[in-house]
């Protein structure tokens, strides 16, 4: 068997990521799945290149059967109490991340707030707040800046995170790869 080494850049990106796997609290990772689980409609919003992940995570909580809507298309409902707003907001906060939550908890909604700085503005006003501890465009300079650019190790985190939270939330609520599987669209 031939041995197939990984040129230099892409072994340090998944190192860089792995590293930062080490260092999620699992116990924060597994108090999200809870929450969301928990929750009776989800709607989630990103912005740029975390607002992708975070509809893709949509998707997959759609798989599973939650109600879960993206912030901004058209059959977005609205959200109260027993809903849940999941936000990403990277390096501790954005104005629009801010607003919506404003709006989600004047109706009685939790938030959840998936970031690298706990310590931002959006993650000190969440009910929840779930810690990926990556480079984001708030810490991107320096000598330990990650080989990707920008945000982009926080975002390759979160597609794996968001992937494996998938899996937990679906042993949770005891939904099989089949269920979700039906749940897909056949409009393609």
């Amino acid at each position: 068997m031939r041995e197939v080494m990984l040129p230099s850049q892409y072994h340090q990106a998944l190192e860089e990521m792995s590293a930062v796997f080490d260092r999620i609290d699992d116990r924060g990772v597994d108090a999200a799945v809870d929450v969301i689980a928990k929750a009776e409609r989800v709607a989630l919003y990103g912005v740029g290149r975390e607002g992708l992940q975070v509809k893709g995570f949509a998707m997959r909580l759609f798989h599973l059967g939650i109600r879960a809507s993206v912030v901004g298309d058209m059959t977005t409902p609205p959200i109260g109490k027993g809903d849940l707003l999941i936000v990403s907001a990277g390096p501790g906060g954005f104005s629009t991340v801010l607003g919506l939550m404003g709006v989600a908890k004047s109706a009685g909604a939790q938030t959840l707030v998936v970031t690298a700085q706990p310590k931002g503005e959006a993650p000190e006003r969440a009910d929840h707040v779930l810690t990926v501890p990556a480079q984001t465009m708030a810490d991107d300079r320096g000598a330990t800046s990650s080989v990707l650019p920008m945000g982009s190790l926080f975002e390759g985190v979160q597609f794996i995170l968001f992937e494996v939270m998938v899996l937990k939330i679906g042993q949770r609520l005891g939904v099989s790869t089949e269920a979700m599987r039906a749940n897909h669209t056949n409009l393609e």
